[in-house]
């Protein structure tokens, strides 16, 4: 069935287009949730909510740009939802394995494999790690992830350095990078972000 399909099946309420849209795009939004959940049952938990709204919303999507970027984007808000309203900012997290994860910046040095990188991800506090997922992983502007959150800008920027340098010190310690001679942006941002 091609995307087309789906999308035209979704928009009358048919059973197998909305079956053949979860079946395509929920492995990759539960690597998406997982990556922002407390646990496993929490992303399962962001992964359906996310989809009843998907399914909900289906005629609100223009063609306008991807459609997966369109389901993306409801997984997230989704997810940062799930997160407020069960206010688990300052909860701390145990490590779930992801399936993959595309980050942004594109000089992390090879060695380092994705799964291993959102493993040390999720021992970061849930703010900071929601904070980085959001910029690095995801995309966004300190100023989109501030009113996500309905936090300072400056706060963003603040979490988003502290997480890195978290996450640095996590790789260091499980020996999946060294630690560098000098104040190296493993990362490859620009530290005014």
């Amino acid at each position: 069935m091609t995307e087309e399909a789906i999308l035209q099946g979704c928009l009358r309420n048919n059973t197998t287009a909305q079956r053949e849209l979860y079946q395509r795009f929920s492995p990759r939004m539960l690597s998406v949730c997982y990556r922002f959940a407390h646990n496993r049952e929490d992303a399962e938990d962001m992964l359906q909510e996310g989809f009843i709204k998907v399914f909900s919303q289906i005629h609100t999507f223009q063609n306008k740009g991807a459609f997966e970027g369109w389901i993306r984007r409801i997984m997230v808000h989704t997810c940062i939802n799930h997160l407020k309203k069960n206010k688990k900012f300052n909860e701390s997290v145990d490590i779930i394995h992801a399936n993959s994860v595309q980050v942004r910046e594109e000089s992390v040095p090879s060695i380092v494999q994705a799964k291993q990188v959102v493993e040390c991800i999720r021992l970061l506090p849930i703010g900071y790690r929601t904070v980085l997922n959001l910029y690095a992983i995801e995309g966004y502007t300190h100023k989109e992830i501030a009113d996500m959150l309905d936090i300072e800008e400056s706060t963003s920027r603040s979490q988003y350095t502290r997480a890195k340098q978290m996450l640095e010190d996590i790789l260091v310690r499980k020996k999946i990078i060294q630690k560098p001679k000098e104040k190296v942006n493993w990362l490859g941002i620009a530290s005014g972000h």
